[in-house]
Formats: C-alpha cells, structure tokens, sequence
C-alpha cells in the first residue's frame, strides 16, 4: 500500500464506503457468532452482588429515610410499576426503540456506529442497546475497546436469555449513573426534583433520559447549561419522531433546570435510625408511621422550638388508641441542631412528669371506691411530717369536687388522694400497666411523686394514657410494621417504644375507674382559642421550670408532648398549659382527621350528683394529714433592718412571706389589716416611711405570728 493510499480520508468515494461497509457487516456477524457460542456455555449469575440503600417506608409504602450504601452511593430500589410509563416510553425511543424487538443486541444500530466511524473518524451515535448498558452497568470496566464491547454483546445475548424485557428496564432505572453518587432513577428524581419518580413533568423526564449518557459533564448543580442542552437534544428527537405535540416541547423546553441538589428524605430521623441499627441485614424496613402527619409535625416542633428559645426542644408521640401503633414520633425539635441536642431522642429521656400522673392517682381513688368524680375533697393547707404540699399558683381552693380538683390539678386534693392509695401502689399498679418509674437509687416511692417526684418518659406517659380510653387497659407502642413476621429479633426493643414488652394488653385500672377519668379530663379548660370539650388532655410541669408536658386523648389517638431542653436546665416560665397544650391542640389539628368520641359510659357507672352519691362518696376523709401548723412570717425574720429601694422618692413595695397556718390569711401592719384576707403565701407592703414596723399574720382559726422589723 502506497503512502497515499494510507492516508485517504475514510469520507472518500463511494466503492471505499460501501468496502467499508461490507466489511463492518462481516465483523459484525463475527461478533454475534463468537458471542453466540460463548452464551451457549452458560450465563453466570446477573445482579447477585448488587448493594442497594436500605429504606425505611412508612405504614403506606412511602419513603421516610434512605441510607447510603457502604460504598458511598445512593442507590435505591424501584420496581417498573413505580416510574412514570412517559418517561420509560421516552427512554425507549431515545436510547433503543427496537428494544422489545432484538435479542440484546441491535445489528441495524451497529452496522449504523461502524459506519458512523468510518466516515466520520470517530463515534457519532452509539450502536449500544439498553440491555447492552445494562450489561456494562453490572460490569463496569474503564477501558472503551473492542474487547470490552464483545463482553458487553455477550452479556446482553446472555441477560435476554434469563430476563423478561420488563425485568431488564428494571435494571437500568435501579443502576443507571445520574451524578455524583446517585444511581438509579428513583435517586436521581430525589435529589434533582424533591419527589418520587412516579409523576415527572416532560422536562423533568427529558432531563432524566439525558443524563445518564454522561452524567458527570451534564450534572445539573454543576453545569446547568449542558443538563439543558442535552435536555433538548432528547425532546428534538422525540419531536422528529412525531411522538409528541410541537407545544408539549416547547413547554418542556421553557421547564427551567434547577441548579441544587436536594437532600434525601429525612423523615422520623430517631427512628428511622433505630431501624436501621436493630437489623442491618434488612433492606427495607417499614414503620406504622404516617408520613404526612409525621412531616407536619416536624414542622410544628420546629415552628414552636424556635418560638420559645434557642435552646429549647420539642418532642411529640402520636399512637392509635386500639393497636398502640406509633403513628407520629418527633423525637426532637431538629435532628440537625447541635444546640438543641437534636439526636438526642426525647421521647425516651427519663424526665419528671410534673403533675401528669395524677390522672391515675385518681383512678385507683375511683377503682377502690374511696372518691367519686362528685365527691368533695378540701383543697388546704395540710402536713405529712415534714412534707406540706402547695399548689403552682401557692393559693387554695377550699372545698371542690374531685372533678374540680383533676381539671386544676390541684396538688394537694391529689396527695391527699395518694396517701390513702398508697404511692407503692401506684407504683406497682403502673408497673402491671408496663410502665416502671425511675426512683434514686435506694429511694422509697413516696407522696412526692404525685407531683412528679419520679422520672418516667414521654413514650411511657403517651402508653398510660392510651390505656384511659381503652377503659383501663395498655398496649405496648409498637413502631414497627406488623406486616414482617414475628421472629426471634422481635423480643428486642427495636419494634417497640419504650422498652421491652410481650405484646398482651395490661391492666391499668378498671373500666368504670378509667371512664370517670376520661369523662373529667375531657372537661379541663382549654388553652386560649382551642376549642373545649373535644380532647381530653392533662398538662404538668416539673420542679425549677424543667419539663412542660400535654398529653391527650380522643376515642382513636393519643398524643404526647414535652418541651423543654435536653440538657435539664430550667427554662423560667415555661408551664405544661402555655407551651406545651398549644402543640397538642395543633397536634390534633394537624392529623386531618374529625376528633373521635370517647366510649360511652360502662355498666354499673354512677352518674349522679354530689348530694345523691352514697353517704360515704358524698366527701372524701383525709386519713394521715396532720393539722398544719400555726402561721408564721418566714421572712423578713424578727428584728431584721429592711433597705428601701426605688428611684426619685417612688420607692418599691417590700415582701412578706408566709408559712402554715389556715387559710384565709390575713396580714396587719402596726395593728392595720393590709388590704382584704388572701391565702397568697407571699404579699407586698409600702412601709409609710423609715422606722419601726410590727407586722402580723392571722389564720382562720385566730392563731397568729408577729415579728418587729426596722425600715431604713
């Protein structure tokens, strides 16, 4: 061959070309022969070794949490049925519109390629079928060779031997490259358009159809003008094909690509996490969890964190009622916030209660016969040795129903209550109910812990609290699906909320007892602007302004909530009625669904009013308390020298603080009442000017305590 010969352009004549042709068929036909006889010696496993995300779904099937896979790439599963058909129609007329016809390997599309090559010296459209992208997906390689393309014609004669057309697009939508770490089409959508592949516009499906072809150099957060371009090379061809209308294209065309990549879904973190961790040989872990109500409650714990402090959390449980199904966890306020420890799990931190177990101090008061939801009960100062009860607002009501007494959460009508049931008792009773409380080491259950001298958890109070509408018996909080079987793995915590538990519903108390509580909770007053009478809820706060609480009810859900920090410091002012019954109300409000009725009353109830109970359930007899002392001016202490203070003559009002006694109380200073008797425990006086100063307090019942202090 002549030096010139050598170097004619393959773009030459037509006999140079139609040589060239003939010899690229001949190639070809050697190509699928020795691919041929190397399938006939049998096809190794396809897609044995395949890693995908693990996911976490909830109670419908919907994503809640995707994991990344050991290697580092988003890779989730997704079945034909799920992805857009105008999308997989579009890829097929793109990528291989004869897929559904050739055995793997398309001769007419790669006689086109080789002679692509020789006229034009390099590769204009690739001869490559779907199941021949599939095949090098399986088994990527770096090199772009002849060799290389015989193994992928051979594992794609193979793959359509042992795969349905169908189960082969499956592959490529679960595998194909879409940038970065993402793979597969169900990733793509995710973090390109925020939404699962089901519904795509015919941009957003254009888009998906482009990049795969060269997702690095098409990326849409990193060259949004060539993820457009490309874009429009795919809607031009669909268009040239008559497969779609001119104004469809346009719309497509004008579709802006977005510049961002969208993080994966990040719903019910906490417990997505506890899935994840309790069994990492599963793949697919699904939750009771509703994913919407879940999004929304993640906002409302956000939107009200914020509100109330920087350091401050939110953490919020919802449960189905006759399944103890977690339908809701909000474990905090953001998972993502440092400062709020949002990794922290609330729901499960042991916390005091404040006064949220007073609804069951109660119920065994009307379980053993001893109250009723009419009985009187005296709301004044008493002592137990050296333990004298006092209400949040340091004020008394005197005489109230037990009724009343629940609704106000009252301290010391419910003490009195729990000192003739016995705070052992309540202990063990709640115990039987599936609920232990956390006691200092070596420490006795005593009175203290009806207004929240123990620690419990939220999940634990939501659980007790379920059980008042079941009329008196609790379930354990199941989170996992009861779709999987039960094995030997489910006697682990990881299925449950709040520990371990065998399943069978516990008593709590009796249904007559549970219903009296039910039918008086539902009577509390609601918070500013919430409706009245729908939910039963009760409220607390622990000691120093550490824990707001609301837990509630209807006939179908009940729902937690705790505010307050993670770390235990107090937040001043924070009180169960103002911050946290405002998310439970919205809590409610956020399910979409009408408030259920509460069960209607069971036999042998007694509805009637206080005059016409029983003699014996007509007033409750306190057994145990002793009288309280006299009255006595704790501060300032005799002969104490009192600085005024204030600004340009208008000087402050000084404190008298009090202790003992019966109420009303009155204050005397030099002999003159100060303003009408009050029960407060502190009062304020303005001293007419320096000099000494006698001041008195007179109880009831005329026993008095006087102390002389100087005013300077």
């Amino acid at each position: 061959m002549t030096s010139r010969e050598a170097t004619l352009p393959l773009s030459g004549g037509g006999n140079t070309r139609h040589v060239l042709y003939g010899f690229g068929a001949f190639c070809l036909f050697l190509l699928v022969g020795f691919a041929l006889w190397i399938v006939s010696l049998g096809p190794p496993p396809i897609g044995d070794r395949l890693a995908f995300s693990a996911v976490v779904l909830d109670r419908d099937g919907k994503l809640l949490r995707p994991f990344a896979t050991p290697d580092g790439y988003w890779r989730l599963p997704v079945r034909l049925a799920d992805v857009d058909r105008r999308y997989v129609d579009l890829l097929v007329a793109y990528e291989d519109k004869r897929f559904r016809d050739h055995i793997g390997i398309d001769p007419y599309a790669l006689l086109r390629a080789a002679a692509q090559v020789a006229t034009h010296g390099h590769i204009v459209s690739g001869g490559s079928t779907l199941t021949m992208q599939v095949a090098r997906l399986l088994e990527p390689r770096g090199e772009r060779s002849l060799v290389a393309k015989l193994r992928q014609i051979v594992r794609a004669v193979e793959i359509e031997r042992v795969l349905t057309k169908d189960e082969i697009l499956a592959l490529y939508l679960n595998l194909a490259p879409y940038g970065g770490n993402l793979e597969g089409v169900r990733a793509a959508s995710l973090a390109w358009f925020g939404k699962e592949p089901r519904r795509l516009s015919l941009a957003q499906a254009a888009l998906l159809v482009a990049l795969p072809q060269s997702p690095e150099a098409r990326r849409p957060d990193r060259n949004a003008k060539a993820a457009e371009a490309a874009r429009a090379r795919v809607l031009d061809r669909v268009a040239a094909a008559g497969k779609l209308a001119p104004e469809d294209i346009a719309r497509a065309k004008d579709e802006p690509v977005a510049g961002t990549r969208l993080a994966m879904p990040m719903l019910a973190p906490h417990a997505a996490e506890d899935a994840g961790r309790a069994d990492r040989s599963r793949s697919v872990h699904r939750l009771t969890i509703d994913a919407a109500w879940q999004a929304s409650l993640e906002a409302l714990a956000r939107e009200r964190a914020q509100a109330l402090g920087p350091d401050v959390s939110v953490a919020i449980l919802a449960v189905d009622n006759a399944s103890g199904e977690v339908l809701a966890k909000v474990g905090s306020a953001d998972y993502f916030d440092a400062r709020r420890a949002g990794q922290v799990d609330m729901t499960r931190a042991v916390r005091s209660p404040g006064s949220t177990l007073k609804p069951f101090i109660y119920g065994i008061g009307f379980e053993d016969g001893i109250i009723h939801p009419e009985t009187l009960i005296d709301d004044r100062p008493v002592r137990y040795g050296a333990y004298a009860p006092e209400n949040f607002d340091q004020t008394f009501q005197g005489t109230v129903t037990v009724r009343r007494a629940l609704q106000l959460s009252l301290n010391v009508p419910a003490v009195m209550v729990l000192d003739r049931v016995g705070a052992s008792r309540l202990t063990a009773r709640l115990a039987q109910a599936g609920v232990r409380l956390s006691l200092p080491q070596g420490e006795a259950p005593g009175l203290a812990m009806g207004l929240g001298g123990v620690g419990t958890t939220l999940a634990d109070l939501v659980r007790l609290y379920a059980g008042i509408p079941r009329l008196g018996s609790t379930l354990p909080l199941r989170i996992a699906s009861a779709e999987r079987p039960a094995t030997d793995a489910d006697s682990s915590d990881s299925g449950r909320v709040g520990g371990r538990d065998s399943g069978i519903a516990r008593r709590l108390m009796e249904p007559v007892a549970a219903w009296y509580v039910a039918s008086t909770l539902i009577g509390t007053p609601p918070p500013d602007n919430a409706p009245p009478g729908r939910i039963a809820f009760k409220t607390g706060t622990s000691y120093g302004y550490r824990d707001a609480w609301a837990i509630g009810f209807d006939g179908r859900r009940t729902i937690g909530v705790w505010v307050g920090r993670a770390d235990g410091a107090p937040v001043p002012g924070m009180a169960g009625r103002s911050a946290a019954a405002p998310v439970l109300f919205e809590a409610f409000a956020r399910s979409g669904k009408i408030v259920a009725p509460l069960p209607p009353a069971p036999r042998h109830a007694i509805i009637a009013s206080t005059a016409r109970l029983p003699r014996p359930l007509q007033r409750f007899a306190s057994a145990g308390a002793a009288a309280p002392e006299r009255p006595r001016i704790l501060f300032p202490p005799d002969g104490a020298r009192l600085e005024r203070t204030g600004i340009a003559g208008q000087f402050d009002p000084l404190a008298v603080k009090l202790g003992g006694g019966r109420g009303p109380l009155t204050v005397l200073v030099n002999g003159i009442p100060l303003g009408a008797a009050t029960d407060k425990r502190t009062v304020l006086f303005s001293p007419d000017g320096p000099g000494f100063v006698r001041l008195t307090v007179m109880d009831s019942q005329g026993r008095a305590d006087s102390v002389t202090v100087r005013v300077q």
